[in-house]
């Protein structure tokens, strides 16, 4: 019989946690209770004597102090409802296994297989509530039913004795472990029919191409050698869907595209990734000869650029966006957890540096209804904001850069980008580190979690619009205590050369993962059954496909297998030797000895065939765009506060301080500057190494309402922005390497996907201009991703997500203590404006505001702007300038508010002194969004040496630092057109997410 555990606090102790969700149902359901309490529940389902119990309920499942304890009894009372929630059976409880192994280590004995401890909580709501009230409150917001269960008693059917049922959420398998067999001699119709019941995401054609390769009697005879018959087994069909799946194999990126330009012009083009970003970065590092700096680039986990002689840096970014939709809080975690992973497993092992995050999401006070299965843009917030937190706190690791993008559009999915550094040494065993190689003869070895139905069709799944069958197994929890301890083990390994080669248990899982790394061999022989689980029922394709963001492969040569378990158990990391990389040239996998994988690598890895796509561009004047017929507001200066109040410009420093981005003492320009610590930095500057005052740089530029009008200029401006942030700090342009993570709405034009011509046009124009823009900066690009289905389709409702690109830049600068942040430091000091101003509000924040798009989106001139960024690198270098901060989103007046506030001293500024290439109003001057302008200020000092470095370029003199706090504007007409108090200024733009 299992024990519950039952653990709340005291009568009379604050419980933070039930005034917290109390706060939330009034919010998000609008319904009124007079109090919350939780209480917290532990069911153990093992062997256990009643002392072991009772000891483990007193001891680490307790604090004595402030909380109560009981063992199969209730501590609930004085309610009128309880919802009790816990996970569903598979679904991963990390809280549950950390109470498994307390328990443990109170015992001095392992659980047997099968046993186990699981959570839920029990909330207590006292009020004027029914059990309807109550379903709603535990479906609506306490409960994700995809991946939880809840039980709901009144008052009167609580037993004051019993409490609630005992259940034990655990896979129970009726059936023996079976490998089916597939019959795909059927028709194209039942051919579709099986891609989608089986969550394949294969379309007719690559169905067809499976079809008739196990049709071909060459494989038909080279699978009877291994025992098995002219049709594929499930797990074949599977290893396929995932590597062929959209998220894996990168489609189309890869199709050919058929483009037209919208004025007569057609090009036939092979391959987006080959012709643009391959190409980008070829350019890029012929134009930088034996200045080149990149040392692996699409070819590993994450990109790796040179730091100095002695250490290399890694970066990767990636996306979460279907299972955040699903489960924010998991899909995020599982995000953050995972791209940690990637960053660790490149070459042979780094060790982690930092974090970014950036997120796309809907109004959090949207109040329009949901289309059916849309949780709401508030509770995404909340929970994708604290899986991201979770993850990167637990880890160790700072998050010092991110930023949240808002757009109606981003409710139908939204947009979860994270990213994570490292470092490791030049060289390794007298080999680059940055290289890896597995060998014919090595042992296959899996690392860290265990294998569970959860993340089952996760690369499949994220490869298709988000709909009303999407799976509930799909969505991993990530584990980043287990995931932490395997990389300090996986450290120690590394550098007594105990492995060859390591990657991810991602997408995929081990399909993916020994499918790539045995390219480097020509094959390999896995046996299923010798991967630990997490409980017993898994189905062999389901070991197999199953994926987690803490379990690595490694490449372990077989003379050092026996050290390389012996130093896992050590460290208490699970370390499972599953087979053996060879040349046999198929892709072998093995359960209790019967073959239930035998396909060619060339098949599995070539076999996909070409997507072929239309493009066809329409211009935004074919489209009717045009810039709107509107006045100057009569108070420049109250629609200035309102801009600040804007979702995208407003502070997000509630977010932020949520994120650990002190741990490791290295963060030298923080998410936070000025005189107050909370003032918006431009990137980020990190100190890796204690024995030098080098520095990391990093920094992102993301622009999507940029695409309503021109997807070129979109990333173009994605590209400026993230290099502008980039240089305001203090990088170095000359050392700068560059990610580009696409999310887009489907491209492919269908039945359901009317306008897929134009939207894959789209795609092209914005490849275009990130070839043209990178190279023109010198920036090479060493990693990226796409995410290419990020539209909601259920029933005749499709929302698709605007064109959004995430560029982030890492790079490197001399001295960290040249670092220059964008707050004002001390009146007298001279403001400047840096760059020309022109009329381009399309797009802006300023046009949104009035509910319009325009037609004047910004556009980048890389010549001239690559000559400002140089010259900022001048005068940083040689200390000239004592601010400098980007312009970005709400342009001048903006950015000028911004950089007082922060400071905590008053501007005064004369428009009539901001350079401008044609007549403007006043408040197209304060709010045009032009690319590759900056606002500095320094001392009069320096004002002969600042002359000379920016001799040439455009500099507006417009003012001064003031004593007061207060922002002064002249106008045009030399007017005194606003004087505002630098608090209230603040105070608009703290407002609108302070409480979130």
């Amino acid at each position: 019989m299992p024990w519950r555990i039952i653990v709340g606090l005291k009568d009379g102790v604050r419980d933070a946690r039930g005034e917290r969700v109390r706060r939330e149902i009034s919010h998000h359901l609008q319904i009124e209770l007079e109090s919350v309490r939780t209480i917290d529940v532990y069911t153990v389902d093992a062997q256990l004597s009643d002392a072991e119990v009772e000891a483990a309920a007193q001891g680490p499942f307790c604090d004595a102090v402030i909380q109560d304890v009981a063992v199969n009894r209730p501590l609930a009372h004085d309610f009128d409802m309880l919802i009790e929630v816990g996970f569903r059976p598979g679904v991963t409880d990390n809280v549950g296994r950390t109470a498994r192994e307390a328990i443990q280590y109170l015992t001095g004995r392992k659980f047997a297989a099968g046993e186990g401890v699981y959570t839920s909580v029990q909330y207590l709501l006292k009020g004027r509530i029914d059990k309807a009230a109550a379903e709603h409150i535990a479906h609506d917001f306490l409960g994700n039913a995809l991946i939880q269960r809840w039980t709901i008693l009144s008052r009167a059917e609580f037993d004051p004795q019993r409490g609630v049922p005992i259940t034990v959420p655990k896979v129970i398998s009726t059936a023996p472990p079976e490998i089916r067999e597939i019959d795909l001699n059927v028709s194209d119709d039942e051919l579709l029919k099986i891609s989608k019941e089986g969550m394949l995401a294969l379309n007719l054609e690559e169905m067809k191409a499976i079809q008739a390769y196990v049709a071909d009697p060459a494989v038909v005879a080279q699978r009877a050698q291994a025992g098995l018959g002219d049709k594929l087994t499930d797990a074949e069909l599977e290893a396929l869907a995932q590597t062929w799946s959209e998220h894996c194999k990168h489609k189309i990126f890869a199709a050919r595209m058929e483009y037209e330009d919208g004025e007569g012009g057609r090009e036939t083009i092979d391959s987006l990734f080959r012709n643009f970003i391959a190409e980008t970065t070829r350019r890029v590092r012929e134009n930088l000869g034996d200045d080149d700096f990149c040392l692996s680039v699409f070819k590993d986990n994450a990109g790796v650029i040179r730091f100095n002689e002695n250490w290399s840096i890694a970066f990767k970014v990636e996306t979460h966006n279907s299972p955040s939709a699903l489960d924010p809080y998991g899909g995020a975690l599982t995000g953050i957890v995972g791209v940690n992973r990637d960053a660790f497993g490149t070459g042979m092992g780094a060790r982690l540096l930092f974090n970014t995050d950036v997120f796309c999401f809907a109004s959090p006070f949207y109040d329009k209804p949901l289309p059916p299965r849309l949780l709401h843009p508030r509770r995404i917030f909340e929970g994708v904001v604290e899986g991201v937190e979770h993850g990167g706190n637990k880890s160790g690791v700072p998050t010092v850069n991110g930023s949240i993008v808002f757009d109606e559009r981003f409710a139908g999915k939204p947009l979860v980008y994270c990213g994570t550094g490292s470092i490791m040494p030049a060289t390794l065993h007298g080999k680059p580190c940055h290289e890896k190689k597995a060998e014919v003869g090595d042992r296959i070895v899996m690392v860290g979690g265990r294998i569970g139905k959860d993340g089952i069709h996760g690369a499949t799944f994220s490869s298709e619009e988000l709909h009303e069958g999407s799976p509930a197994t799909a969505v991993q929890i990530g584990d980043p205590i287990t995931q932490r301890r395997m990389f300090d083990f996986l450290l120690v390994a590394r550098d007594r050369g105990l492995y060859s080669s390591i990657t991810d248990n991602g997408a995929g899982g081990l399909s993916s993962s020994v499918g790539e790394m045995s390219e480097d061999t020509g094959g390999f022989e896995l046996h299923l059954d010798r991967a630990p689980l997490k409980y017993a029922g898994l189905q062999p394709w389901e070991i197999l496909i199953s994926e987690a963001q803490e379990r690595m492969t490694l490449a372990v040569p077989p003379e050092k297998i026996d050290e390389f378990l012996r130093l896992a158990a050590e460290m208490d990391v699970e370390a499972s030797d599953l087979g053996e990389f060879t040349s046999s040239g198929f892709f072998h996998c093995l359960y209790q000895g019967r073959t239930v994988t035998y396909l060619t690598m060339e098949f599995v890895h070539q076999g996909v065939p070409q997507l072929v796509l239309p493009a066809q561009w329409l211009s935004p004047d074919a489209r009717g765009l045009k810039e709107p017929d509107t006045a100057q507001p009569p108070d420049l200066g109250e629609t200035l506060k309102a801009m600040l109040g804007r979702l995208n410009i407003c502070s997000k420093e509630s977010v932020v301080r949520r994120y650990d981005h002190e741990v490791q003492a290295g963060t030298v320009v923080k998410p936070l500057t000025g005189a107050v610590d909370d003032g918006p930095s431009d990137a980020a500057v990190i100190r890796p190494l204690t024995e030098s005052f080098e520095g990391i740089v990093v920094s992102h530029g993301i622009c999507p309402r940029y695409s309503d009008i021109d997807t070129y200029h979109m990333m173009a401006c994605a590209i400026d922005e993230a290099l502008r942030n980039y240089v305001a700090v203090g990088g170095d342009i000359g050392h700068v390497a560059g990610l580009d993570n696409f999310c887009w709405c489907d491209p492919v034009e269908s039945e359901k996907t009317p306008d897929g011509a134009y939207k894959a046009a789209q795609l092209v124009r914005a490849n275009k201009a990130l070839r043209d823009y990178c190279v023109a900066f010198g920036v090479p690009l060493i990693s990226g991703k796409d995410s290419m289905k990020n539209d909601y389709m259920i029933g005749d409702r499709k929302i698709s997500i605007p064109p959004t690109v995430l560029f982030s830049v890492m790079g490197r600068m001399d001295d960290v203590r040249r670092a220059v942040t964008m707050d004002v430091k001390r009146p007298g000091d001279l403001v400047c404006l840096l760059g020309v101003t022109r009329n381009e509000l399309g797009g802006s924040e300023y046009y949104a505001m009035h509910g319009q798009v325009g037609r004047n989106v910004p556009t980048v001139d890389a010549a001239y702007a690559l000559r400002l960024f140089q010259a900022i690198n001048r005068a940083q270098q040689q200390g000239v300038l004592a601010s400098c901060h980007d312009l970005s989103d709400g342009g001048f007046g903006v950015a000028l508010a911004e950089t007082a506030f922060a400071g905590g001293f008053g501007v005064h500024a004369d428009l009539r002194q901001v350079k401008t290439t044609a007549a403007m109003r006043a408040d197209q001057v304060l709010f045009s969004e032009t690319p590759s302008r900056f606002l500095v200020t320094m001392s009069p000092d320096n004002r002969a040496l600042f002359e000379e470095i920016f001799a040439g370029l455009d500099v507006s003199l417009l003012g001064t630092v003031l004593a007061e706090r207060e922002l002064r504007l002249t106008g045009l007409q030399g007017e005194n057109l606003m004087r505002c108090d630098l608090d209230e200024l603040k105070a608009a733009w703290q407002a609108p997410l302070k409480e979130m």
